[in-house]
Formats: C-alpha cells, structure tokens, sequence
C-alpha cells in the first residue's frame, strides 16, 4: 500500500530563489517551524522522524530555552504553509509556524555593516555551549554534527549554509588565520591527511565554538591549541 505521506514528501519541494546582497551564500527563504521541546531527547527523536521521511530538517535552542524544529526553504508563504498543512493533515506534525525572510538577522542588518550580523551568529552558537549535540539523522557520512552546528547558527540568521564541512569549506572566501573575524568558520582535518573534517566557529580572541563529536557537549576552544594549530586547513568568511 502506498505511503501518502511519503509520496508528499517525495514531491520536489518549491526552493527559496536566490538572494546573495553581500554574503556569498544564499539567504533562506520561507521555513516551517514545529514543535517546542524541553527535553533535547525528544527534539532528536522528531527530528530522525522528518529526516526518515526525507525532509531537511534541523533542531535548535530557542531563546526561552527550549527546543524547537525547523525544516523547508520555500519561496513564498503559500508554498510553505501548504507544506505544512499537507503534513499536518497526515498527522506527521500539530502546530506549526511559518518563518518568514524578514524575520531573519541578514534581513534587519544594514547592507554596508557587519558587525551587528556577526554578533548574532556568534550569539547563536552560545546558546547551544554545553548541550550534548547531536543530529537525529542516521547517515554519519552527511557530517551531521560539527558542520550541523555551524549550519544551524547560520540558517537561523538567513543564509543558507551548506550541511557538510567540506561543502561549507568551499563556499565561503578565503581568509588568513591573523585576519579571522567573529562569525568567520575556522576549519581541520582531524582524521589525519589534508581532507577537511571538522569546523567550528570563531568567536573573537583566537576562540571558537564547536561539537567535538556526536555525544560530547558543544564547548569554546582556543586555536591555539596543539591540536587544532596541527590539524587547521584554513578560515572561511561568508560575509
């Protein structure tokens, strides 16, 4: 018997149109967000639920502290609501809200200034120091944990940073270790060789915030630490 909600999912889902201004990513569209969780545990579970019905969906800490879901990059509001409506309907998800576009930091920040952008996705990143980060998503070969972190800090201010390390590594401008500024990705290879790994996110005094890997909590490191001064590959700006 066929699977209706799985026929809806496998539908191509309308994509925000692309909109860099200043950034070299392209900047979110129209999101759904579902759910508000105070136990991390039960936010993983719904988020492995959508991933299993392949949707791009992503856990965060919301501001009150608690744990909420987002998924969906549309290009207008009827696209997602529909969306949302269609899935809600399946009894796949119960209230829902919809993000829109001017709601986003890279919205409300002045086209010829930083600084107020940088501060938030440096802020971002804090909210989620000490939590056991973790994807919900099965497939560890997707990088799903350190370059989960940073794409979440980024997507939830606008732009629309890729999922894997290598990926994010790519995208964004080079910039020398000296001239790193606060938001900027600081990336390593930390399985041997020179293939991009891990990364994590400057935060300003040669520190930066990152998930050492599935389980352990998301903490603020010094670059300047042996280890990463061995394995760093380089920074990358997107701004």
């Amino acid at each position: 018997m066929a699977d209706p909600i799985g026929q809806i999912l496998k539908n191509p889902q309308p994509t925000a149109s692309p909109t860099r201004t200043n950034s070299s990513l392209d900047r979110m569209g129209y999101s759904v967000q579902v759910g508000a969780f105070a136990n991390l545990d039960n936010a993983v579970r719904f988020e492995r639920l959508l991933d299993q019905r392949g949707i791009d969906a992503f856990y965060f800490r919301h501001e009150s502290g608690l744990f909420k879901v987002r998924f969906g990059n549309h290009a207008n509001y009827k696209s997602a609501r529909q969306q949302a409506e269609q899935l809600s309907s399946k009894g796949l998800i119960d209230n829902f809200f919809i993000v829109i576009p001017a709601s986003y930091s890279i919205a409300r920040s002045p086209a010829n200034t930083q600084g107020a952008l940088r501060d938030e996705l440096v802020k971002t990143a804090r909210r989620f120091i000490g939590i056991p980060y973790r994807w919900g998503g099965t497939d560890q070969a997707k990088g799903f944990d350190c370059s989960g972190l940073t794409m979440v800090c980024y997507r939830l201010n606008g732009l629309n940073l890729p999922r894997v390390s290598r990926n994010q590594f790519k995208a964004g401008r080079w910039v020398a270790k000296n001239k790193l500024v606060k938001g900027d990705l600081v990336f390593f290879a930390t399985n041997g060789g020179k293939r991009v790994s891990h990364v994590g996110m400057y935060i300003g005094n040669g520190r930066f915030i990152h998930a050492p890997r599935t389980g352990k909590t998301v903490r603020i490191e010094k670059l300047s630490n042996s280890f990463f001064t061995r394995t760093y590959m380089g920074g990358r700006s997107y701004l």
